[in-house]
């Protein structure tokens, strides 16, 4: 407030100009007893599904964002990942499980035939080289996204600040993400509040979307 004299960044959504990006809602964060699960992730499945279901009512795409990572002769494209943030049975389990063959939509999800899927290979999507998100939102004229799913401070949080820094208005949807704890999850929403964009319940932004007006 003391800095822009309003909570939100944006007061309005154009529908037309806007895409959901829902990011690692799959099995190796998803599933229970998965190498990398986010328990919570789980309980975001009916926001989410409800959420993409009005939104395709409106016309705004579907984007879903996998993570997979490749391996040739035992080495991998994201080797500073699996040589340090995890180790022994885990970095093997994650490994096997981020394989690209095994990418899909947690099973709980509704993914409809004109939903989007692309695949990433870092936390961000939108950091260089890390998957198509860009170009597929740039041919479509988006200059607004939505973003849900996992974890929050984690992925979601980095795609959402390399989309401001790219000029994308972005809105982080607080009951759409999850995370490890209430603690990280709090955090990631106090950071783009502050400096990135947008943090909104579904309902909000789909308010904001209705009653936009050019």
């Amino acid at each position: 407030m003391a800095r822009r004299g309003r909570i939100n960044f944006y007061e309005q959504i154009d529908p037309k100009r806007t895409a959901l990006v829902i990011i690692d809602m799959q099995n190796t964060f998803c599933a229970p007893g998965s190498p990398a699960e986010v328990p919570s992730s789980r309980g975001i499945v009916p926001n989410i599904n409800e959420l993409t279901t009005e939104l395709r009512k409106d016309g705004v795409p579907v984007i879903w964002v996998l993570h997979a990572n490749t391996q040739h002769k035992g080495c991998s494209d994201w080797e500073l990942f699996y040589n340090h943030v995890v180790a022994g049975e885990v970095r093997t389990r994650t490994l096997e499980s981020n394989s690209p063959q095994n990418q899909a939509v947690y099973t709980e999800l509704v993914v409809a035939d004109d939903d989007i899927t692309v695949i990433k290979n870092r936390y961000s999507a939108l950091t260089a080289g890390s998957s198509s998100l860009e170009r597929v939102l740039r041919s479509m004229g988006i200059d607004t996204v939505l973003i849900a799913g996992t974890k929050t401070n984690v992925c979601c949080e980095s795609t959402a600040r390399d989309a401001m820094m790219m000029d994308f208005k972005v809105t982080l949807l607080s009951d759409c993400c999850g995370a490890l704890s209430d603690e990280e999850h709090r955090s990631a929403m106090e950071n783009i509040i502050q400096q990135f964009g947008n943090v909104l319940t579904r309902h909000e932004a789909l308010q904001m979307m209705r009653s936009f007006k050019p």
